[in-house]
């Protein structure tokens, strides 16, 4: 036998004999045997598949679907968190050889409960990314007590159960990052150190700077094991209700009314949250260093009565489908007047605390008969009609 007829019994790339693999396609002077065939036909698959979301996972328009499907309203803002997200995710997938692209984080503001948090909770789920909400107001200078801005990436290797290279593409959502602001314009004489002093920290974190971290995700001890982790590609979104907002734009926009000549203003009418500057900002307590680490502002409007009653029965996972589950368990069919609903959205609107309210409203109105829930299977009640009546006075059918 030839040399090169006792390498045609072998496979080429692996070099298994043909005896024990099941078969060996033989060609003029190459043979493969069906084991690389099987493993070069799954790379091309893999290919493809990454190749397909590189072309849909990145595309605004379609982060912005699968928003809406969980945020009701907000198409503005829908629109410019998309581009950012969107924009961001493409820089650090397909980084360009002689360019370099900054990072560009993303500052919400908006009311309470107008879906700040879900917004971006929902991006990451789109995305596949490990997310984390860190509430700023636990945060404090490193050395006192309180979480140091470090924690905030543990939380996030710990999301993305102990992968750093996943986590280092992972998004961070700051809370009520309006409660770190100092309490002046001015630099404060005493130490802040859970406000100005906190903005201070974040300023080489947000922007990017390798950060050591505790291996064990606890507290840092003298002694521990430390991780690096890089966070030059987490995209930081900082959320907060900015309380007084409104107040300091409209002193902008519409100047002051002392003077014969001055104009008088309407004290009724509202400034838009849209119409915030860096200015803005920096007057409300935010340092300019901070606010230029986030080139994206990103305004939420408060919800309307009708966005409510949608949020209450049209978006994904919606809180009348969750309970029309729970009562079903007990065999109990659970529906809504639309006055019932009406009323239920109205009282959230007074009490301002947008979506949220509404979970305390379904919860007081059902309360009652959550409770009784044995009671209405023993006298066999299978159907519970909410109406008006029963929103504005909750009570048992027993």
């Amino acid at each position: 036998m030839t040399e090169e007829n006792k390498l045609l019994n072998h496979c080429s790339f692996c070099r298994n004999s043909k005896e024990n693999v099941k078969k060996l396609i033989v060609g003029e002077n190459v043979a493969i045997c069906s084991d690389c065939v099987e493993l070069c036909q799954d790379l091309i698959t893999d290919e493809d598949v990454v190749e397909e979301n590189k072309q849909t996972e990145y595309d605004p328009e379609a982060i912005k679907e699968f928003l809406d499907q969980h945020v009701i309203g907000q198409d503005d803002a829908k629109m410019v968190l998309s581009v950012a997200i969107a924009n961001h995710y493409k820089r650090i997938n397909t980084p360009p050889k002689d360019l370099e692209i900054q990072k560009g984080n993303v500052l919400v503001v908006g009311p309470t409960g107008s879906g700040k948090t879900l917004l971006a909770k929902t991006a990451a789920k789109f995305l596949k990314v490990p997310f984390v909400v860190a509430d700023a107001t636990s945060l404090t200078e490193a050395g006192y007590v309180g979480d140091d801005v470090e924690s905030m990436i543990s939380m996030l290797v710990q999301a993305a159960n102990g992968d750093m290279k996943l986590a280092e593409r992972g998004i961070v959502f700051i809370d009520e990052i309006d409660k770190i602001a100092r309490k002046g314009e001015s630099t404060s004489i005493t130490r802040d150190v859970s406000g100005e002093g906190v903005q201070q920290a974040l300023l080489k974190l947000v922007e990017g700077t390798n950060c050591r971290i505790p291996a064990s995700g606890n507290r840092k001890h003298p002694g521990s094991d430390m991780n690096e982790v890089n966070t030059k590609d987490i995209l930081f979104i900082a959320g907060g209700a900015f309380v007084g907002l409104k107040d300091v734009i409209a002193k902008r926009t519409e100047g002051t009314s002392i003077g014969f000549g001055a104009t008088i203003k309407d004290n009724k009418k509202e400034a838009d949250l849209s119409q915030v500057t860096p200015d803005d900002l920096t007057k409300f307590g935010m340092i300019p260093e901070f606010i230029g680490r986030f080139t994206t502002t990103v305004s939420i409007k408060e919800l309307t009565k009708e966005q409510l009653i949608q949020i209450l029965t049209d978006v994904k996972n919606n809180y009348i489908s969750q309970y029309k589950y729970l009562l079903k368990l007990d065999q109990i069919d659970l529906t809504f007047t639309d006055d019932a609903l009406d009323e239920i959205a109205e009282r959230s609107l007074k009490m301002k605390t947008g979506a949220r309210g509404l979970h305390s409203e379904i919860e007081r109105v059902l309360m009652p008969h959550m409770f009784h829930t044995r009671k209405y299977r023993e006298n066999d009640i299978k159907l519970l009609n909410i109406d008006k009546e029963q929103v504005i006075n909750p009570t048992s059918l027993i």
